[in-house]
């Protein structure tokens, strides 16, 4: 038969205290009630675990082995206890988190920063993926939140995330200062159809530009493909041709290229928080969520563009 861990501790302070009415009065209990677990407790051992005295008790051989044994899942319960204290109380623990490049290098320091500050017991340990290995890292109970990002063509689903928008990212045209639109504060994509391209390749900016540039009327003339947004800068600042780019990803710019807006057409991406719909959110957790929102909101508050507001 089982033995009943209650009934074990109960076991343990009645050898404690020498008295089963001694243990009684110190568990809020009645000294039968305390009598009666006890003789219960003797039949799940199968043999007797107090001596019964006229002034009192004592443990048998048997009693005092149960006794050794409950005063060790005492001491692991405790120590239970301080370490959920610890984590309630953001005083330790581990926190995963996932997110992707453009963020990675300049919206999500600023939240790390914050959070490290505050929680600095916490070990905060972040993945960089791409979208797919993002979201599989919350499926598979990997990380607890991620940064996501979308455009309106095609929306994160949501049927197992629960996703918090954060704010907008819209996209910029990077050209070099020499560029004739360099002077300009903004452009339309009807006034591009003549200018060569930079692109990313493999990357959902192609897709952006492509889409872009079908809607005004023309296809892209494409004069380089790059694999980052600096090597893209770079091309761009010697005249190869210009480039897109969210903003998020222009918060290191090179000092021989400019940005210039696209104003209303500017195609737009959502920088969005996710979690599993199924997955409860830790204290550390819980804290990082309000962060990433307050750092959000004082982002498109910022007097001002929303690379400059990164650099601050």
């Amino acid at each position: 038969m089982a033995l009943d861990v209650r009934r074990l501790l109960l076991l343990a302070e009645v050898g404690r205290r020498g008295s089963i009415t001694a243990a009684a009065a110190t568990l809020t209990y009645t000294p039968s009630a305390v009598s009666q677990q006890i003789s219960r407790l003797e039949a799940e051992a199968g043999q007797p675990l107090l001596e019964r005295h006229v002034r009192g008790v004592t443990l048998t051989g048997a009693g005092r082995a149960l006794v050794a044994h409950a005063e060790r899942i005492e001491r692991e319960l405790r120590a239970a206890r301080t370490e959920l204290d610890d984590l309630a109380g953001l005083r330790s623990g581990y926190l995963r988190v996932g997110t992707f490049p453009t963020v990675a290098a300049s919206f999500l320091p600023l939240v790390v920063r914050e959070f490290r500050r505050r929680h600095p017991a916490v070990n905060l340990v972040v993945h960089s993926a791409r979208r797919e290995g993002l979201l599989e890292l919350l499926e598979e109970r990997e990380a607890e939140l991620s940064l996501l990002w979308d455009y309106a063509w095609s929306r994160t689903p949501e049927d197992d995330l629960d996703i918090t928008h954060l704010l907008d990212d819209p996209t910029a045209l990077v050209v070099s200062t020499a560029h004739p639109l360099a002077a300009r504060g903004s452009t339309t994509f009807a006034e591009l159809a003549l200018e060569q391209w930079i692109v990313r390749s493999d990357h959902p900016v192609s897709e952006v530009l492509t889409r872009s540039c079908r809607a005004a009327g023309f296809e892209p003339k494409i004069a380089y493909m790059a694999h980052d947004y600096q090597e893209a800068q770079a091309m761009a600042a010697v005249g190869i041709g210009i480039a897109l780019a969210p903003r998020l990803a222009l918060t290191g710019l090179r000092d021989d290229v400019t940005t210039v807006g696209l104003g209303p057409d500017a195609p737009v991406r959502r920088i969005l928080l996710a979690r599993s719909r199924e997955h409860r959110l830790t204290p550390a957790a819980q804290s990082l969520h309000r962060m990433f929102q307050q750092t959000a909101h004082a982002l498109q508050s910022f007097d001002g563009s929303l690379d400059q507001a990164v650099r601050q």
